[in-house]
């Protein structure tokens, strides 16, 4: 029995519909793109967790640092008046940076009930797992699913604290981030608050060395998207041919990420039924990562429905945790 017989009675490939409609579109683009979200198979995933150990990598540590020692800074802004909170997680992961908030609202008597959403099940079974071992007394509700779908139910007689942490509101451009915070407002009543991690603009070279660290576990995280479109699109990257390219322009804080073609070439997909030609130094823009000043901060509040009621940030003034207060519906 040859290769090509054996092919050809294989089982139907299953493709992610909205993976294929992606990578056609934006490798068909002027510009060619992928977008970030593709990143996370499960190499991916595992190289991620990789990056936030590196030395260079400042922003996980420092975000959890500031929800650790400043944890009190920050009840006191979600709990002001011993108000009973609803504490509902955007993308909790294994909630390992919100524990020491919630042992905090603990050690304060203020009944709380911690609603985790993720898409990952293996991380919400890792967080029920590490708060019934470290927080017994806390009512933990995990939901898998999506944000919006799947925001829980409360009552109007608790306060709703969102929490949207990891600086992931930095992969989004203005405008899609003013969308997100708009969906969320449009979930909280006047009052309710949103706890915001992001990243500051500091020294460009630290910056810039967070995405391109010295062992390389950035680029290889870079070019496994590469070997997910081989491996679910059979697609053929030759990914020695491509080389991992991070930028950091302070003059309007991103910090983007590319895939440089060094030579000139054609991509194939038999999945998609197309090819993509790549000219020599031809880039593919896979991630922004936004830099904030506390300017950008206020600007976006205000166009989504929110006042920015503090920043909680860390000693060296490279990461904040803003409390955006959520304020009268616009009309």
């Amino acid at each position: 029995m040859n290769d090509m017989y054996f092919q050809a009675r294989r089982a139907p490939r299953a493709v992610d519909a909205a993976l294929a409609r992606d990578v056609r579109d934006g490798l068909g683009a002027t510009q060619k793109t992928l977008p970030s979200k593709w990143f996370y198979d499960d190499e991916g995933s595992r190289l991620f967790q990789r990056i936030m150990t590196l030395p260079e990598y400042y922003m996980t540590r420092t975000e959890h640092g500031i929800l650790k020692h400043k944890a009190d800074r920050l009840a006191d802004w979600i709990a002001p008046d011993g108000r009973a909170l609803d504490l509902i997680e955007l993308g909790s992961g294994d909630g390992e940076k919100t524990l020491s908030l919630c042992e905090t609202l603990l050690r304060r008597e203020i009944a709380c009930t911690y609603h985790p959403i993720d898409v990952s099940q293996h991380a919400l079974s890792e967080l029920a797992a590490r708060f019934s071992g470290a927080l017994p007394a806390l009512d933990v509700r995990p939901i898998l699913g999506d944000y919006f779908d799947d925001w829980p139910a409360t009552s109007p007689l608790r306060r709703q604290v969102a929490l949207l942490l990891g600086g992931n509101l930095g992969n989004l451009t203005f405008d899609q981030s003013v969308a997100l915070l708009d969906r969320i407002r449009a979930r909280l009543a006047q009052g309710d608050v949103l706890l915001l991690g992001l990243d500051l603009k500091k020294d460009p070279a630290m910056i810039l060395a967070a995405y391109d660290d010295a062992q390389g576990v950035t680029a290889a995280f870079n070019l496994n998207l590469l070997r997910r479109l081989n491996r679910e699109l059979d697609m053929d990257f030759d990914l020695a041919q491509f080389a991992h390219f991070p930028t950091y322009s302070p003059l309007d804080g991103a910090a983007r990420s590319f895939l440089v073609s060094r030579r000139r070439q054609t991509v194939r997909s038999s999945v998609l039924g197309c090819a993509f030609a790549f000219q020599k130094g031809e880039t593919i823009y896979t991630e922004q990562s936004q830099k904030y000043s506390f300017d950008m901060i206020v600007q976006l509040a205000a166009a989504s429905g929110f006042a920015v009621a503090s920043h909680v940030t860390d000693d060296l003034g490279w990461y904040t945790v803003a409390v955006l207060q959520a304020i009268e519906q616009r009309r």
